[in-house]
């Protein structure tokens, strides 16, 4: 346990004396908890996990080292205690409708997607799309996506960068492999170039990609959970592509018909 928390503390970069001021406790019992000297209370536990906002999943590892049950299940997404989350999660993706929007977990499989995902799809190997899809794969491989986005170093570059700010908060060995793995990929033909061309947003970088001779703009929003108390839900990621111009959008209503 002490061990665990001086890691996230650090993490953090948060001092002992900041700590327990944020917690209601002293810096002399956050001490004596890091040295082992002293054995937090269960509440103590979850309270320093909520200041150092540790992730739900971390926060049951750091009950376990305290010599706690976890406190946060694990459900299942197609578990019937589940059947309102997924109707809700339908019915979001399904307003979002033409424009892609699409449901990951923790590793980046794709749970549950809309139609208007098919335009960010096309021509990618069917093989890619066997159960279970993974976005990042999907996105990078360079018999997905890969060969179809303009610029393809600029994005490839963003998700790797919201890959290692995944890792730096949690312990995964299953994402740090995924990493490796799309890290190990050629680039895709083309995928040297990154100009973008055209006008685009100030303000966030946008998902250049083509589509039946025309090249489409995105802008990537992702939406999570709020307080959530089952990990599973406190993994889940809507990510949703908007149009970045008008002619965008309206490429996306032909298409959909």
């Amino acid at each position: 346990m002490g061990t665990l928390l001086r890691e996230w503390r650090d993490r953090r970069r948060i001092s002992q004396l900041e700590l327990a001021l944020r917690a209601d406790s002293s810096a002399r019992h956050i001490s004596f908890i890091e040295t082992g000297r002293a054995r937090p209370s269960q509440e103590m536990v979850l309270r320093l996990a909520e200041h150092l906002d540790i992730p739900v999943r971390e926060r049951n590892a750091l009950l376990i080292s305290a010599g706690y049950a976890p406190a946060f299940p694990e459900t299942p997404l197609d578990d019937p205690s589940m059947s309102a989350l997924r109707a809700g999660m339908e019915r979001l993706l399904t307003g979002y409708d033409p424009y892609p929007a699409l449901v990951v977990d923790g590793m980046y499989h794709v749970q549950a997607a809309n139609q208007g995902v098919g335009v960010l799809l096309e021509g990618v190997d069917p093989a890619l799309l066997e159960p279970p899809l993974n976005a990042m794969r999907i996105t990078l491989h360079p018999r997905g996506m890969a060969p179809r986005i303009r610029n393809f170093l600029e994005w490839r570059e963003h998700l790797f960068a919201q890959l290692d700010r995944q890792l730096a908060l949690m312990r995964s060995a299953p994402l740090r492999a995924l990493h490796d793995e799309l890290r190990s990929y050629p680039l895709p033909d083309g995928g040297r170039e990154t100009a973008a061309g055209g006008d685009h947003p100030p303000f966030a970088l946008p998902l250049l990609i083509e589509h039946r001779g025309r090249t489409l703009s995105f802008l990537s929003t992702i939406a999570t959970f709020n307080t959530p108390m089952d990990v599973t839900v406190s993994e889940l990621a809507l990510e949703a592509f908007l149009p970045a111009d008008p002619e965008t959008a309206e490429h996306l209503r032909n298409v959909a018909g």
